[in-house]
């Protein structure tokens, strides 16, 4: 029963939150990204000597690229297709404020739903994007940027010491946990974000680079935005499905879990 409260839970969320997201997005970072894939075709790319197993693995690319999947056709097709990725990424993401929810609710916390789901979308806030966008900025398309892996590989660094500090500074209860979690959030920036020597946006003329370079901090301050409405909304969502539906049958299993004093099992 819980289970299936908590799969209803996470999905009406979803589907409020991933339709909020794809409005926000249409809004506010769609319209700076098809500026900036116009121009993609004007950059000119420097010649570069190959070597063998480079040029292979170039050819290579190069035909896995010419032989690629179905994509979505831009229009009606991208919005919809948009809108079930966001409403996916949304139930996961919901999935995972419910259950921690649950798990404060278990320790004994006096907080209500609604500023409890709050202060875990804050975390989820810090730990999904303020804190791996300090180091890997969003790009618009034709920025040059490090190896994809390397990329990949520090943002899911800075996205779980974040996320560690927030579990030390909440669960522990010694004075010393503030160091602990200031000394996870610094762990990604020790090791240090990948960025590449070059400028991102050598191969475009000087006009055009001037426009993508306002483009890119546009974009910027729009993936921002799209963050915070994606997680506000998540917490207010989260916060009335977890009191509506969650709360009442966790806290009975809860009170039934606990043992009485003299009585043996």
């Amino acid at each position: 029963m819980i289970f299936q409260r908590l799969i209803f839970s996470a999905l009406a969320a979803a589907l409020l939150v991933g339709s909020v997201q794809s409005g926000v997005q249409q809004w506010q970072a769609v319209p700076i990204i098809l500026a900036a894939e116009q121009y993609e075709d004007l950059k000119l790319e420097a010649p570069v000597a190959l070597e063998p197993a480079t040029l292979v693995q170039t050819e290579a690319a190069a035909h896995d690229h010419a032989t690629e999947a179905w994509a979505p056709a831009d229009g009606t097709e991208r919005v919809v297709w948009t809108w079930v990725a966001n409403v996916l990424h949304a139930f996961s993401m919901a999935l995972l404020v419910l259950a921690v929810m649950g798990v404060c609710l278990w320790r004994g916390t006096a907080l209500r739903p609604v500023p409890l789901a709050l202060w875990t979308a804050a975390a989820g806030w810090l730990v999904f994007h303020f804190w791996p966008s300090l180091g890997l900025h969003a790009e618009i398309p034709g920025m040059d940027a490090a190896r994809l892996g390397s990329r990949q590989g520090w943002w899911l660094l800075a996205a779980v010491s974040a996320a560690l500090a927030c579990a030390v500074a909440a669960g522990l209860r010694s004075p010393l946990r503030w160091v602990a979690a200031a000394a996870w959030l610094a762990l990604p920036f020790v090791v240090g974000a990948p960025h590449i020597s070059a400028d991102p946006l050598a191969g475009f003329s000087g006009e055009a680079q001037t426009a993508l370079r306002a483009l890119g901090t546009q974009f910027i301050w729009a993936t921002t935005w799209v963050s915070l409405s994606f997680w506000a909304c998540m917490a207010v969502a989260c916060g009335l499905a977890f009191q509506r539906w969650l709360r009442p049958s966790l806290a009975g299993a809860f009170t039934r879990a606990i043992p009485v004093p003299g009585l043996q099992p």
